[in-house]
């Protein structure tokens, strides 16, 4: 695992963790990195220090205060909301027409139907987290 940290083009700095330097290549390229401050599509990698521990210093870190919230806010959707996996942007203009019942829902979308949901006036937002990826 490596940690990088991120910026977006609004100037927000935040950081993620990612399984090599090639995973996040790999989801840059793809468009799969947002901004987990406004969720611009527009990611790049800032300049980190490379962090070192002593032998004498503990081997996990304490969560920052940013990292404690963000677990809160991944409890409370999944605790409290459907996954619909790739199927949000259609199952959230159903939602939205009263084609399906009323409910909370989460999963994910292409840049470009999210826009197009907020253009439409479907109450949509980006999360500050990707959803597990349920496989049954």
């Amino acid at each position: 695992m490596i940690r990088y940290r991120l910026t977006c083009d609004q100037d927000h700095e935040f950081e993620s963790w990612f399984q090599s330097s090639e995973a996040f290549d790999t989801l840059d390229k793809a468009g799969h990195l947002s901004c987990a401050v406004c969720g611009s599509s527009r990611v790049q990698r800032a300049l980190m220090a490379p962090s070192v521990q002593g032998t004498s210093a503990p081997l996990a870190a304490p969560r920052s205060e940013v990292e404690a919230a963000l677990a809160k806010i991944r409890q409370e959707v999944e605790s409290n909301s459907e996954y619909v996996g790739l199927t949000f942007a259609q199952e959230a203009r159903k939602i939205h027409a009263g084609e399906a019942p009323e409910r909370a829902i989460y999963g994910e979308a292409k840049l470009a139907d999210a826009k197009k949901l907020i253009e439409d006036g479907v109450p949509v937002a980006p999360l500050p987290f990707l959803p597990k990826r349920k496989t049954n």
